[in-house]
């Protein structure tokens, strides 16, 4: 994809064209609507990277077939809010400024249902090599987001593997039945203490 032409492009594929549309590297400071909302019925892939975007997207759920967003190189951060898409599969939102793993993370989660591939590579949430993060800091993040989106296939540009997807599973699901423990207790604490003060209160 050259990130360089904007404008609309057609690929060629078997029963049908292949939409997509690139406003890459024009110093955007605003989603320009009009012209992307032209193709809700068509439109397979934006490609709105190297801009100054920092809005939440919301009309973009208006793209029924939208597949592939590319967000690379704006000013997102972790409180980014999308519109519901299912159809979205990939997501790539590198180079951004996500400083919160767990709020991002159930962000994309839960508005992009579907969604087999993300990069969010060179991100503070994201510590890896390139970014001074050691490999116990890389390790941790991935299974998180693993753990989080049961479906992804490649995260940052490696495949998830299965012993990863297992691991990921075990480490997190103990945290969150520690916590869900620990919840169980405070609210047993609380009834107790409930009902003491109602058994003062009747005497």
């Amino acid at each position: 994809m050259d990130h360089h032409t904007s404008g609309q492009h057609s690929q060629p594929s078997h029963s049908s064209s292949f939409q997509w549309l690139s406003f890459a590297y024009q110093g955007l400071t605003e989603i320009p609507y009009d012209t992307i909302l032209t193709q809700t019925e068509s439109l397979e892939v934006l490609d709105l990277s190297y801009n100054l975007l920092d809005e939440n997207p919301a009309l973009l759920g208006q793209l029924e077939r939208l597949s592939t967003l590319i967000l690379d190189g704006n000013k997102y951060t972790s409180h980014i809010k999308f519109p519901y898409m299912p159809s979205i599969t990939t997501v790539c939102i590198n180079k951004n400024k996500i400083n919160n793993l767990p709020v991002f993370v159930e962000e994309i989660r839960r508005k992009f249902p579907n969604m087999k591939i993300l990069s969010m590579m060179n991100n503070e949430a994201a510590p890896s090599y390139f970014n001074g993060g050691s490999l116990t800091q890389y390790t941790d993040y991935r299974q998180y987001v693993i753990s989080q989106i049961p479906g992804l296939e490649i995260l940052d540009d490696t495949e998830v593997l299965e012993k990863e997807r297992a691991q990921a599973r075990k480490t997190y699901r103990l945290q969150q039945s520690s916590h869900g423990s620990r919840k169980r207790k405070e609210d047993s604490s609380k009834k107790h203490t409930h009902m003491r003060k109602k058994s003062n209160a009747v005497i």
